[in-house]
């Protein structure tokens, strides 16, 4: 069993971090000078900003592993096994098209439910994309009017020119690695659901199908026919109603 693999965005940690140290350092002036209402006030305002900084920074993370993969966005969590990813794509996020409900290996047109689920963790901008692609376009074109017979581009000039921004690179490579897996696990899910009739023809007369193919019941028990759950996430709800409270609190007073 392979670990759980983890993706998130860098700069979104990095404002967490920011704003985490931002917030104890005003909070820890706070208890040494503050002495009015007012300073109890802004303690309880730092308290809900943070809330707020910990749900949209720090929680919204894609976690894949071998049974299926679990989109956590601010509020709720979403979870679905790879049999049941249809797609895989990117807009402005990265988004997971989920198909469930038909039968083992169905394709995912035949299937009864669907969903597209945004994974607020993977950003992509088509803006900076498109700027990239561009300037490498005119980059290879100038490398050609400048070659000495013009015969095509000069040899090291490749065709995608400079690279794609960071962000969007990784992004791009995280979007490949989902719809390995995806494609990999509904490929299984064919094989196993052709595995378990023909077992069942061939025993129908002798013993349950299910006991003649032990081994192809492996895309129920790994997880991978999981259908889509989604969930709210009660310690995110926590981070922003107790500190909305306290401050409601506060202020009343």
């Amino acid at each position: 069993m392979e670990k759980p693999q983890i993706f998130r965005s860098p700069t979104a940690v990095v404002v967490w971090v920011v704003w985490l140290l931002f917030a104890v350092g005003n909070w820890i002036d706070l208890a040494v000078q503050g002495r009015d209402h007012l300073s109890v006030v802004a303690a309880a305002v730092l308290l809900l900003a943070t809330g707020a900084a910990y749900v949209t920074a720090q929680r919204p993370r894609v976690i894949a592993d071998d049974a299926g993969v679990t989109v956590r966005n601010p509020l709720r969590d979403h979870r679905i096994g790879w049999a049941g990813v249809a797609q895989v794509d990117l807009v402005d996020l990265l988004r997971v098209h989920c198909a469930w409900g038909g039968p083992p290996g169905a394709a995912p047109a035949d299937r009864d439910h669907r969903k597209v689920i945004s994974a607020w963790a993977i950003h992509y901008s088509r803006r900076r994309q498109f700027a990239a692609e561009t300037k490498a376009r005119r980059g290879a074109g100038r490398s050609t009017l400048a070659s000495p017979i013009g015969f095509g581009r000069s040899y090291g000039s490749g065709s995608a020119g400079e690279p794609a921004p960071s962000g969007e690179a990784e992004a791009e490579k995280i979007l490949k690695l989902l719809q390995t897996r995806a494609t990999a696990a509904r490929a299984e899910a064919v094989w196993v659901g052709s595995t378990v009739e023909i077992a069942g023809g061939k025993t129908a007369e002798t013993e349950p199908a299910a006991q003649a193919a032990p081994g192809t019941t492996a895309v129920a028990t790994t997880g991978w026919a999981e259908p889509l759950t989604s969930t709210w996430s009660r310690r995110a709800l926590a981070a922003l109603l107790i500190p909305a409270l306290i401050l409601l609190i506060v202020i009343l007073i």
